[in-house]
């Protein structure tokens, strides 16, 4: 290991602002958010990291566990803009992304901007609302802008979308595609709290909610900033290599019909670069590669339906996962 960290970490004319200001900021940004989601460090983590790589994330869980409640603390913590959307059944993509109306007074079309036009969006319920109108957000997604009517409208920056789907209800719910699943950087669950930690969150808010007291501790410019540093995190060969290999693993695994995509590939070697700067390291080791293959790779795979079990399909997708990871030879 110690020979790779060398191989992997040149030295730099600002190393030691890496290695310094970096964790110090992140640090402020997951402490903030961290005192509305109490208990829940990874999770947090996970979402600094999607932010700083220009990803977009999925929280699959059941309802009143806090997937709201993180996105509105991650926006209120950078001082962004916030919106919400409620994806229903009769939700039109012009309901999310905008308009054209005519205003009779200039005879002329005037765009009107959609909820997706702000830094931080909530897709709640992502799963409830046709496919045409999930097309039209990750179609955003993915471009940064929205076109109609032929002109381009570009999307704020920072922009990151946090969907949410319960994975238990499927009543009256249009499923994500594989296809459009890829689009989303990570996938999180946020879980139950512990009891001590339910315990707390009810104290916290005996007398008021704690988010109304969250108070901006960073800003978009730091985010762009730190942004522009991911791209600098240095991976070795060596981690390129052990990355391609899990990624074939998962191609050629006869429990899979589905492998991860290119895509896929390229937003875990981002989101470990980013992994590794808000850990205060210019440079990538194998633990990073480790701790983002489940949360990046389980919604990309299918499972082969001669392997499926009564577990869930995601729980499916993480047990292969953790299997071939096994067999797997991590760089020495």
């Amino acid at each position: 290991m110690e020979a790779l960290i060398k191989r992997v970490h040149p030295v730099k004319k600002n190393e030691a602002w890496v290695a310094v200001a970096t964790p110090e900021k992140v640090e402020r940004l997951q402490t903030a958010i961290e005192s509305v989601i109490k208990g829940k460090s990874e999770a947090v983590r996970l979402a600094i990291v999607t932010l700083l790589a220009g990803g977009h994330i999925l929280v699959e869980d059941v309802p009143g566990v806090g997937k709201t409640t993180l996105a509105q603390a991650l926006a209120r913590a950078l001082e962004a803009s916030f919106q919400r959307i409620q994806f229903t059944s009769d939700l039109l993509p012009s309901d999310v992304i905008g308009l054209s109306i005519y205003d009779e007074r200039t005879r002329t079309f005037e765009f009107n901007p959609g909820p997706i036009f702000a830094n931080v969006v909530l897709a709640d319920e992502i799963n409830r609302t046709t496919p045409k109108t999930q097309s039209a957000l990750l179609e955003a997604m993915a471009e940064n802008h929205v076109t109609i009517e032929g002109t381009t409208h570009p999307l704020p920056t920072p922009f990151i979308v946090i969907a949410t789907q319960n994975p238990v209800e499927h009543h009256g719910t249009y499923p994500l595609p594989e296809s459009q699943l890829d689009r989303f950087m990570l996938r999180l669950r946020i879980g139950y709290p512990e009891a001590e930690i339910e315990k707390q969150i009810l104290r916290d808010r005996e007398h008021g909610d704690p988010l109304e007291a969250l108070r901006a501790v960073s800003s978009r410019e730091d985010i762009l900033e730190l942004r522009q540093q991911v791209a600098d995190v240095t991976v070795d060969d060596a981690l390129l290599d052990y990355l391609l290999r899990i990624v074939a693993a998962t191609r050629e695994s006869e429990m899979l019909d589905l492998g991860v995509s290119p895509r896929g590939t390229l937003q875990l070697f981002r989101a470990a670069q980013a992994l590794a700067l808000t850990e205060g390291r210019a440079f990538c080791v194998p633990d990073d590669i480790k701790r983002l293959v489940l949360p990046t790779f389980a919604h990309r795979l299918m499972i082969n339906s001669r392997f499926s079990s009564s577990m869930r399909r995601s729980e499916e997708a993480e047990a292969v996962l953790r299997e071939i990871m096994k067999t797997v030879s991590v760089p020495v």
